[in-house]
């Protein structure tokens, strides 16, 4: 298999058409991920408690293809607010920090007014399962 579909039944993806992530060999590409709590369905109010719910959910979506954080080799932030860089600019650097990722930030307007902030990640798996 040299394609595979990550999907999370959210309902954008369903609305808008797309994957969760996308896998093709061990490239791993995640699509644009908010700090959307599923298990409670609701967003967070805060830019950092979406930030480290954003982060959670694309490490949920890495470890369902046997992959980590630790496998990220490019992140885009995008935010909605200037003033939340410096807020969330510490939880940035104690999940990336020793994994050093190539890395943009754009400030944008969001889709919800709600949302603000979204983390895009490209992931290269260091060792392929013998399933792929």
């Amino acid at each position: 298999m040299t394609r595979h579909h990550v999907t999370s039944n959210s309902t954008f993806e369903r609305q808008f058409g797309y994957a969760r992530a996308v896998v093709e060999k061990d490239w791993i590409f995640v699509s644009g991920t908010t700090g959307y709590d599923y298990e409670r369905s609701t967003l967070p109010a805060t830019v950092e408690t979406q930030t480290r719910k954003a982060l959670a959910n694309i490490a949920r979506t890495l470890a369902e293809v046997r992959a980590s954080l630790a496998d990220v080799v490019r992140v885009r932030y995008y935010v909605s607010d200037r003033a939340h860089v410096r807020r969330i600019a510490p939880i940035l650097a104690d999940t990336f920090g020793e994994i050093q990722p190539a890395a943009t930030m754009v400030l944008c307007e969001m889709i919800e007014p709600e949302m603000l902030i979204e983390i895009e990640v490209t992931a290269v798996r260091r060792t392929r399962a013998e399933t792929d």
